[in-house]
């Protein structure tokens, strides 16, 4: 039987926290699903199908060094249902510190409440990740400031050439 996991998020830019996440996750099972939620009411500063790409080209190696395959989709209803829909038996969510812990937990108390047979697993960041937001690694991108520390560096170029 193959384990599945879904990681899911934004990810509007992949950051650094994102791929440390991922390379953790990609550890526990056979494939790793990113999931990308698309979200009508939100203006991302990437589109989706940009999401995913950056999402293959920068996790691909991690995922596979750990054994695992990825799969990068978008969704854009409830978590539960991407994860039901792609064979998963768990949900990783990372966590940064204890306002993501409490969040998360009522986040996971209803996903259990509407899909029993799917678990969430918290991953806690990585030190070194502990403080990276794509929201305020878009600000500080967007105010012209160096983000080479926090995202790779093709999303750190692709950052500045859309803003600037």
């Amino acid at each position: 039987m193959i384990r599945i996991g879904l990681y899911s998020g934004s990810f509007d830019p992949i950051t650094n926290g994102h791929l440390d996440i991922i390379g953790r996750a990609a550890r526990m099972v056979d494939m790793l699903v990113v999931a990308v939620g698309v979200h009508h009411g939100k203006t991302p500063l990437f589109e989706p199908a940009e999401r995913c790409a950056m999402i293959e080209q920068e996790a691909a190696g991690l995922v596979a060094a750990a054994g695992a395959k990825l799969r990068v989709v978008t969704f854009s209803g409830l978590v539960v249902d991407a994860a039901r829909e792609a064979g998963a038996a768990v949900i990783f969510r990372g966590l940064r510190d204890a306002t993501d812990f409490d969040y998360e937990m009522q986040m996971a108390g209803m996903n259990a409440a509407m899909a029993p047979a799917v678990d969430t697993v918290f991953l806690g960041a990585s030190a070194g990740c502990r403080h990276i937001a794509a929201s305020l690694v878009r600000q500080i991108a967007g105010m012209g400031g160096d983000v080479s520390a926090f995202v790779p560096a093709a999303v750190a170029r692709r950052l500045k050439e859309v803003l600037g």
